[in-house]
């Protein structure tokens, strides 16, 4: 085989065999239903179209109960906040018009009947976006917690100082007070005092 059969590019492919991939949209949803976790999104959305990746935002930990004694069941994780990817741009557009201020479901036994879906059309968004928006707020949060303990560490330090004062003050305090009940009393300068005159009037008696 020659070098030129090598480097032969083929054959041409036209214009209608060559299919640009439909760009995506993202959709906001600004407020997720209790209860709603990803596979229940993906079910709800995935009937408008293809969907990508979804993600949703984990609410923070609640503090724990009071009573450690009652059996602890596990918890429903619940969301505040998710983005939905769809393949195509155009069906993310209709799914916000479509979807944005109605209920999330018309049953009425069902508990997500007085709720209404909350959605936004991001122009423009990327999911490399959501992964720096992501990344900002963890070390936002990490800053902000490592100014807590500094400010706790701080409180904590003054404190102490403040009680090893208080602690010296009622040493000295009490030092004092020994002295106090060390001073001559009344009679103690009574009895010294009429020492004195005996014994001047002796000496007087001498020289006299």
């Amino acid at each position: 085989m020659s070098a030129e059969e090598n480097n032969s590019p083929g054959p041409s492919k036209s214009s209608e065999d060559v299919k640009k991939k439909p760009k995506r949209g993202i959709i906001y949803i600004s407020s997720i239903p209790p209860y709603m976790n990803v596979t229940l999104i993906r079910e709800y959305f995935g009937e408008f179209g293809e969907l990508g990746r979804v993600y949703l935002q984990l609410q923070d930990k609640e503090i724990k109960g009071k009573n450690p004694e009652k059996k602890k069941k596990k918890a429903a994780k619940n969301f505040t906040e998710g983005w939905v990817e769809f393949e195509k741009k155009s069906v993310a557009k209709k799914v916000a018009q479509l979807l944005n201020n109605t209920q999330v479901s018309n049953r009425k036994r069902s508990i997500h009947f007085d709720y209404l879906w909350n959605i936004k059309y991001l122009s423009g968004f990327k999911w490399t976006h959501l992964h720096e928006r992501l990344a900002y707020e963890k070390t936002a949060k990490r800053q902000k917690l490592r100014a807590e303990i500094q400010l706790a560490k701080r409180n904590a330090a003054f404190f102490t100082s403040n009680l090893n004062k208080n602690k010296k003050g009622e040493y000295i305090n009490r030092e004092y007070e020994n002295l106090k009940t060390e001073e001559p009393t009344e009679s103690d300068t009574k009895e010294n005092s009429s020492e004195l005159e005996k014994r001047t009037e002796f000496l007087g008696s001498l020289f006299s």
